[in-house]
């Protein structure tokens, strides 16, 4: 068993158990960020809270321009820091997670959501790995829960890899001599475009500044320095309403529906081949397009007159928001403006909820070698920097200047998946790696 399993496998798992058991769901997250602190308090961490500002987010381009459209109230963010030697004299090292899951099917899973289950032998569907541990009886478990890959065990790891790093170096045994700050943050509203994090980033809650960070996102052990960016539209169509006796008095909105999604497939696949970037080559789909939501008519026996769906459109690495949805206005014009109907009644395509900025650091930053040299210490090989079509608060960090790598156990395949499931032994890894990559980043 590693250094790290050995000294904290219990109290990991106690503490990743008691945070899946909160229902963290729909802004609910103070209950589980007043545990998270106290927590924090009593392992030694010094605490620090914030919430969010929603007229400060409501300035900034990602978020909407309505203060009343950002739920920001009882939703507090938590930071630890833990000291090493001469604090300013060295550097200061984020450790980030959230704390918020998405809601939950419970039809669709096999046991309570939020009662943590754990399961003997059998890796986390969705990975393509074996795995990765010391091979004993703990090794084997997995762990099912909502948030459990997204990301309450990667949170957890955050707090024991802080604490097994601070009692190598202060501890009776010092075996390391540092200078700096590990800071662990448990964040809110990530899942609704990074609410605690934005606000972190925009309005720095600590009396010093931050260097660099690393977010426990599930990337299955493997380093992630660009993160994909999401435009999200609202679409409305205007046709007219007709009895279904007589339909062709009508104008039905879902062949307009149908031609405008055919659209933008094809948009899709032409700007898969001609934005390209080295760290997406291995997606088929690298900017996918989704339609997450329709809702059209009101009546079945009459022809439907009203269509509005949502649209969530991948922006890559080095794009913007604004670009993309330049070029998205642009092909909807293109129809409308051939269409006699569509002209006379053009679709609204409006932005709604929170649009998220792709983002990407260099991989010569320090923090990511520090990472590379962490994993290879650990026995992790596959080192090399890795992009994700999903979104994270990774960007607002680097927004504000603090480079910022993705690296957590867990799966994405399994966030937002019914029986979402860890395997133990990358809870474990991942903990050993955050705790040497923190020591070689302050050393």
């Amino acid at each position: 068993m590693n250094d790290f399993a050995r000294e904290w496998d219990t109290d990991l798992r106690e503490f990743a158990e008691e945070l899946l058991r909160f229902d963290t769901t729909d802004g609910h997250e103070a209950p589980a960020q007043a545990f998270v602190r106290e927590r924090l308090d009593a392992l030694g961490f010094e605490t620090y809270e914030w919430t969010a500002d929603a007229e400060q987010l409501a300035g900034h381009d990602s978020f909407p321009d309505d203060p009343d459209e950002i739920p920001v109230e009882g939703r507090p963010s938590v930071g630890g820091v833990l000291e090493f030697g001469d604090p300013e004299a060295g550097r200061t090292l984020v450790l980030n997670g959230h704390v918020d899951v998405v809601p939950v099917a419970r039809d669709s899973w096999s046991s309570d959501p939020f009662d943590p289950t754990w399961r003997q032998g059998g890796g986390a569907s969705g990975s393509d790995e074996g795995d990765v541990g010391d091979g004993t009886e703990t090794d084997a478990r997995t762990l099912t829960a909502r948030g459990a890959a997204d990301m309450k065990c990667g949170l957890a790891t955050c707090v024991f890899a802080a604490k097994h790093l601070h009692e190598r170096a202060t501890g009776d045994s010092a075996t390391a001599s540092l200078d700096g700050r590990v800071v662990v943050e448990s964040v809110v509203g990530e899942e609704e475009g990074g609410i605690g994090a934005a606000a972190a980033a925009l309005s720095n809650p600590y009396p010093f500044e931050r260097d660099a960070a690393i977010i426990a996102e599930p990337t299955d052990l493997r380093p992630v320095t660009a993160s994909e960016g999401s435009l999200m539209k609202r679409l409305r169509l205007e046709g007219r309403s007709a009895h279904a006796a007589t339909r062709w008095r009508g104008v039905d909105v879902l062949p307009y529906f149908e031609e405008i999604r055919r659209a933008f497939r094809d948009l899709e696949t032409e700007r898969g081949e001609s934005v390209t970037h080295p760290l997406y080559d291995r997606f088929p789909v690298p900017w996918p397009v989704v339609v997450g939501r329709v809702e059209a008519g009101d009546w079945a026996s009459s022809v439907p007159a009203e269509l509005t769906a949502e649209l969530r459109i991948g922006v890559a690495p080095g794009e913007t928001v604004a670009e993309v949805e330049d070029v998205f206005d642009r092909r909807l014009a293109e129809l409308v403006a051939d269409d006699e109907w569509l002209a006379e009644h053009p679709p609204r395509f409006e932005r709604f909820s929170v649009q998220f900025e792709p983002s990407e650091i260099d991989a010569d930053e320090p923090v990511v070698g520090a990472v590379q040299r962490a994993m290879e210490g650990r026995g992790l090989d596959d080192t090399d920097p890795r992009g994700a079509t999903y979104g994270a608060d990774a960007r607002w960090y680097i927004e504000a200047g603090v480079p910022t790598v993705m690296f957590g156990p867990g799966n994405i395949e399994q966030a937002h998946f019914p029986d979402e499931t860890i395997r133990w032994a990358d809870v474990l890894t991942a903990g050993g790696v955050l705790a040497d990559a923190a020591e070689s980043f302050l050393d």
